[in-house]
Parts: C-alpha cells; structure tokens; sequence
C-alpha cells in the first residue's frame, strides 16, 4: 500500500542524515547557483564523481543580492523546516552562520505575531536549536561557500544556453561562458534545472519534441517595499515581528516584517496587494508603516537611521509546473527549486522548499535509480508531496484575496470552513497554534491538522466562543 503523503512528506523532512550514500554516476551539472542549485549539488556530491554548477552571476554574493535575484534585497525567511534540511546537509552550519553575525534569538524579548491588528499567541520555543534570521544574501554566501568547499563541485560562470538530447535522454548542457560568445558542451548523466522561476526548461524541451510540463498561475499581484535600519535599543526593542491583516470587512489585506539581521540591523518590510503599492519614496514608506502598522514600525521608520534607500519588488503570481502529470519526460533530467514551483513569498516558502526538493533528490539517488534508461518519476512523485502542501498553504490564504479569482480547488468549501475553524481556535489555544505552526513553517504536512484530535479541539472551542465563554489567554483558566 502506497505511503500517505503525510508519511512521504515526513520522512522527506527527516532530520537524519543518510548513512550510505554511493556513487551512481561519473558527472552532474547543476545550471544554477542559487539556493536550490548549491543544495542540489551538495546532495549530488554524495553521488558523482564530479558536479559542476553553472551560475550566470560572477559576482561575490557577500557583496550584496546577485543580479539574478531581483527580489534579494526584500525580507527573506528560512523556516525551520529548511533549518532543519540545511543542518542536515552542512553539519554545523547554524553555528557558523551565528559566530559570523546572525543575531542569536532574544529570550527577553519574543517574537511577536499580529493577526488582523491582534497580537497573537508567542510562537512555540524552537525545536530546531537557535533560530536562524539574517538576509539573503548573508546565507546564500555562507551556503556557496560551504557547497564549494566539497571537494568533488566546482563552479563556471556563464548562461546557460540549452540541453543535449540523445536517445530519449539528457546528455549534457550548453552555456555561454563568461565573456565569450560562444556555446560549450558539458556532458552530464543527470542535469538539473535550478534557474527559477524565469527557468527556459520548458522551451528546451518542446524545442526538441518533448511535452512542456502543465503550468498552474495563481494571481496575487503583491508589491514589496523594503528598508535597512541601523539597531536602535533606544528606538525600539524589536527582534522579529510579522503582521498580517487579511481581507475583510473594513480590512485591506496588508503584510509587514521586521527582522534582526546580521550587521547589527533591522530589515523592515511593508507589502501589499494589487492596485496598493508601496513605492521607493521614503516619506511613503513611512506613512505606511506609522498608519497601517503596529507602533515599532512608525518608530523604526520615523526615528531609526535608514541604511541606503528603499527597494521595491513586485510579484504577479504564484506558480507551479506540474512535470508529474507529463506522460513522457527524457531521462537524466530534474529540476528543483522555484524552476519547479514559486509561491506567494510572504509565507517564506522558498527557500525551504529548496533544501527539501534536495531531500527529495538524495531519496530518489539512493533508491538504485536508471539514470541512463528511466526518467525520474519517482523524484518528481516525492516532488510534488513537497508542492502540494506548499502551494495548498499559500493558495488557501491568497484565494481569498478580493482580486484573485481563482483557480478554486476540489473541495474548496469544506476545506475553507475547516482551515477557519482551527485558525481561530489557534490564535487563543496554544496546543492549536503549535500544531497550526508546525504545518506554516513546513515541519508538518497540511493533513496532520485534519486528524480527529486537532478537528475536535477546534470544534469544541468554536463552540465555547459561540457560547461567549472566554477567548483571551488572559481569561482562560
């Protein structure tokens, strides 16, 4: 009997690392250097003789966002899902990444979560050790450097210009290098696709007589702003805040975050959706942190000292491309990362899903694959559990949004009334909020929140507050 996706999303996320790992092939290559692509090749080194990576941006990352993230500068988030996979393929990398700066989590000051303008229940203590929050491109450089330092990967710089077919199968990849003009082969027995979301994949493949994979949209129009702030105690004790106001009667649906980063910072960031966009006027920026946010905003914003100017980013929707429901996909080709699915970035989903798409490609290399002879199926099976409960999360939120239409899915009425019902009970019931938080930041699978414990908790809470029976923590017994 098959694995329920529950089980598969669960041992995917396992925080055990294999024990044997041999070797299956003579070369890998990677085009792209990105989060994803570094996790796919640390993951590949276990298995080939060589990994090349193939990376369009020569620039030092520690530098600053990479030109081929236009969204680096904005508030990014690893959840501790993603601390989870990314401590279990660089061994004591939270540690390193706290001795170069990331800010160590404040005990006296939580981190606070408002909902709808209420402050919420305070987060569940960490099971992942010390929480990690810094920049991009602060983690991006630590994880490049760590993948680097693997013997059997190297890196070329340059743009990555097509695949190489033969016999119903990926031999090799094109790139431009660096400052030439012309194309170079890399043979391969597995390439993967970690270009994001502007990934030519698809073109490649319909170029040369293969099917594009389906692609599901959603559109969430959502406009970004963001700001660097020198930490000031005595402008406020803030470490980490996220606001969400979602739409409403008399609501716009509005998001904001301020994070403790390294350098002795605050990253602060103010979004909304639609025709409400922040712009990069600093006078507008702090209009709307001071009349639309909780007061650390204003005060951050009017009082603090402003690193460099504001940036803006603006997403027009969600994505996902479907290679599970292909009938026919050459073999010796994967793909990973935003390449595969890109979600509503407030939910910090990213990254995350990166390091266990990575998960999801040790699985497959270690289950004896035909590389040679068979497509992946079963890596893009485990894929999709992995997208799945990533796009039901950020969907069910976004599909309420007054500008999106759609795509509704199977189910969507019943679905909608149960995720209500728990979400509410959550903000005032601490065992609730736990177990809403672990499937937000991916450590769970949506479907542990259908089982008959959760469903009955929330049932006889909703019950409770219709009979008016207290609801703030500060009343309850």
């Amino acid at each position: 009997m098959p694995a329920s996706p529950s089980r598969l999303f669960s041992e995917i996320a396992t925080a055990q690392r294999p024990t044997e790992a041999r070797v299956v092939m003579r070369r890998a290559v990677v085009l792209g250097g990105s989060v994803a692509g570094l996790m796919a090749a640390r993951v590949l080194s276990d298995h080939a003789e060589e990994v090349l990576i193939i990376e369009r941006d020569p620039s030092d990352v520690d530098a600053g966002p990479r030109p081929g993230v236009p969204q680096g500068s904005q508030v990014h988030a690893l959840l501790p899902a993603g601390q989870i996979q990314l401590e279990r393929w660089f061994p004591g990398i939270v540690d390193e990444a706290l001795a170069l700066g990331a800010p160590p989590p404040s005990e006296e000051v939580p981190a606070k979560i408002f909902v709808n303008g209420v402050l919420g229940l305070p987060p569940a203590p960490a099971t992942t050790g010390p929480m990690l929050i810094t920049t991009r491109p602060f983690l991006e450089a630590l994880v490049r450097r760590r993948t680097l330092a693997v013997d059997n990967i190297r890196i070329a710089y340059g743009r990555a210009d097509g695949l190489v077919f033969a016999d119903r199968r990926v031999t090799g990849a094109r790139y431009v290098p660096e400052g030439g003009t012309e194309p170079v082969v890399e043979a391969a027995d597995l390439v993967v696709d970690a270009m994001g979301r502007s990934s030519r994949l698809s073109d490649w493949l319909a170029d040369n007589g293969w099917p594009r994979p389906p692609m599901q949209r959603m559109p969430i129009k959502l406009n970004y702003a963001t700001a660097l702030f020198k930490r000031d105690e005595k402008v406020s004790d803030t470490w980490v805040v996220v606001y969400h106001t979602m739409a409403g009667k008399g609501r716009t649906a509005r998001i904001g975050g301020i994070n403790s980063v390294e350098g002795d910072r605050w990253i602060m960031l103010v979004a909304g959706y639609d025709d409400d966009r922040p712009s990069r006027d600093v006078a507008d920026f702090t209009a709307r942190c001071r009349e639309h946010y909780p007061q650390m905003f204003g005060d951050i914003a009017e009082r603090g000292e402003m690193l460099g100017g504001v940036v803006t980013y603006h997403q027009a929707d969600s994505r996902r491309r479907d290679f599970h429901r292909l009938d026919r996909l050459p073999a010796g080709l994967v793909a990973a990362g935003d390449a595969i699915a890109s979600f509503n970035p407030v939910y910090g989903q990213g990254m995350t899903s990166a390091t266990l798409h990575a998960s999801c490609l040790s699985a497959y290399l270690r289950s004896g694959p035909k590389l040679h002879d068979e497509p992946a199926w079963a890596y893009f099976d485990q894929v999709r559990v992995i997208v799945d409960a990533a796009w039901q999360i950020s969907t069910s939120a976004d599909i309420e949004l007054p500008h999106v239409g759609g795509p509704y899915p199977r189910g969507y009425r019943v679905t909608k009334w149960f995720g209500d019902l728990v979400f509410r009970a959550s903000l005032t019931d601490q065992v609730l909020s736990d177990r809403l938080s672990r499937v937000t930041t991916m450590v769970d699978h949506p479907a542990t929140l259908s089982r008959p414990g959760t469903l009955l908790r929330a049932l006889r809470l909703g019950l409770l507050r219709g009979r008016g029976a207290p609801t703030r923590p500060e009343d309850r017994p």
